[in-house]
């Protein structure tokens, strides 16, 4: 367990540093090539583990595989983080931490209307409580920051539809969690690389500086102060925050289980404003505050419906085989309300940020 705390507490200061350190090195790369830099890294550090993940499971990537990974790759590395690094250059590094740590709700949501799972009480709730929050964040009636918000907040809601696909890809696919992370991240970083270099087409390029907001993005660079100069900064969101904060993660889900490592999201509402205030000196406003304090609560309410829907899922399946090794005759009728609520439980408790 001591250990399964430490995989947990490195991979929240991990995740809780990551808008920071992106915000400290985006003076010298521009957004999309950092985007690139750091998922390619971090997708080299998870594949050891993922490619040992599928010796054991005798799996050898088809193309279907691939598919699913450069449609994951699309929505998470592509759209969802690259509207995510372009927030964080624009708005405060803690509302966008704070906003990113909102994807869950949105998770809740596509669950929803894409795979029909029942919202239960506890996930509801939050989803409310959670909204207000953002809303107070957000602040309609005094908008500073337009752009930032929308970016953060699309950010995260493409984020959440990425979960709920690669939620769906790992079960019809049986790849865990870091396969599905590693080969997301480099099938992603591939698709990007591709993008960047037809920034570089001369008939592109021209077209792009003819917009004004497109102009940023012609003829992007790729390797452009990838030198030893800025080792440490690329190592950090590389190695340790991306790789290292996802590979633990996964670390420690695979020692507890998906609700104790879930424990990651909720903390970082809290930790990566105060982070923002003590490093790089942001000033956080009273509005920010009380949202970020209404979110906490929407994540305590999640966790803890999480932890007794996972209690009530290993009743009904410890009931199952009960059925099962009993000597007595169970109706038919039985059976199947046994496994309905098995089933139940077990969608219900499913880790939404995986």
């Amino acid at each position: 367990m001591r250990k399964t705390m430490l995989y947990i507490a490195f991979s929240t200061l991990m995740f809780s540093s990551m808008e920071i350190a992106l915000k400290s090195a985006g003076g010298a790369f521009n957004p999309i090539q950092l985007n690139l830099i750091r998922f390619f890294i971090g997708g080299i550090i998870l594949l050891p583990i993922a490619l040992r993940a599928l010796h054991k499971q005798s799996h050898r990537l088809t193309r279907s595989d691939w598919a699913l990974f450069f449609l994951t790759g699309l929505v998470c590395v592509i759209i969802s983080m690259t509207l995510y690094q372009l927030a964080i250059t624009v708005d405060e590094a803690s509302t966008v931490a704070v906003l990113f740590s909102c994807n869950p709700v949105f998770a809740l949501i596509f669950s929803y209307f894409i795979l029909h799972e029942r919202l239960g009480r506890a996930n509801l709730i939050a989803v409310i409580v959670s909204i207000i929050g953002l809303v107070v964040i957000v602040n309609p009636a005094h908008l500073t920051n337009p752009v930032g918000l929308v970016l953060a907040i699309g950010s995260a809601l493409t984020f959440g539809l990425y979960s709920i696909v690669s939620r769906w890809g790992s079960v019809r696919h049986h790849f865990n969690g870091i396969v599905m992370t590693c080969f997301t991240f480099l099938a992603g970083s591939f698709e990007l690389l591709v993008i960047m270099l037809l920034t570089h087409v001369p008939a592109v390029a021209g077209g792009m500086r003819q917009v004004s907001w497109l102009r940023q993005f012609a003829a992007m660079p790729i390797l452009k102060n990838v030198s030893l100069q800025y080792f440490w900064i690329l190592f950090f969101i590389g190695v340790c925050v991306t790789g290292g904060g996802f590979a633990f993660y996964f670390l420690a889900m695979e020692r507890s289980d998906v609700s104790t490592a879930s424990l990651v999201f909720f903390i970082k509402p809290g930790l990566a404003p105060i982070l923002a205030a003590l490093l790089i000196h942001e000033r956080i406003l009273t509005t920010t505050i009380i949202g970020i304090v209404i979110i906490l609560m929407g994540s305590v309410i999640t966790f803890m419906g999480n932890r007794v829907k996972a209690r009530e899922s290993a009743l009904a399946e410890e009931d199952a085989s009960d059925f099962q090794d009993d000597d007595a005759p169970v109706s038919v009728a039985q059976q199947a309300a046994a496994k309905l609520a098995a089933r139940h439980t077990e969608s219900s408790s499913t880790d939404l940020n995986e």
